[in-house]
């Protein structure tokens, strides 16, 4: 099975690009679309999801996925929120009574997709790791 790369090996500019720069980009697609398209909405959300959890599996466990989905899942609320003000379009998805919030649900669902994908990928390795042992003896 091929090992992705960890998320602490990539280089600098990598984690900035992965952890922050690709979430904001697709919150901003997610805002703008928000006004636009309720299928472009979800879709756009489902590759958000997709990718949270995909996340994960660049991480040693649950944990550290569960903490790169946190902040990933900040920025792109965040990011989609100040984009559909920018875009100044009226939401055709509810927002809530308090659209901020979104931000913190956001993050939240991220932490989880995340540190599910880690948890997932490490009794991944750990299985694989067994395997490889009893092949061994």
């Amino acid at each position: 099975m091929l090992e992705p790369v960890l998320f602490r090996d990539r280089s600098q500019a990598a984690q900035i690009a992965l952890g922050g720069v690709l979430p904001a980009l697709i919150g901003a697609g997610a805002g703008v679309l928000l006004g636009a398209s309720v299928a472009g909405y979800w879709a756009i959300a489902a590759v958000a999801a997709i990718g949270g959890f995909l996340s994960g599996f660049e991480h040693q466990d649950g944990w550290g996925g569960a903490d790169r989905g946190l902040v990933g899942g900040a920025i792109y609320g965040a990011s989609l929120l100040i984009a559909h003000a920018i875009a100044g379009t009226s939401a055709k998805v509810s927002l809530g009574s308090f659209p901020p919030l979104l931000a913190v649900v956001t993050a939240i669902v991220g932490m989880l997709l995340a540190g599910f994908g880690g948890r997932l990928a490490r009794m991944q390795r750990e299985r694989s790791a067994g395997a490889a042992e009893a092949v061994t003896q």
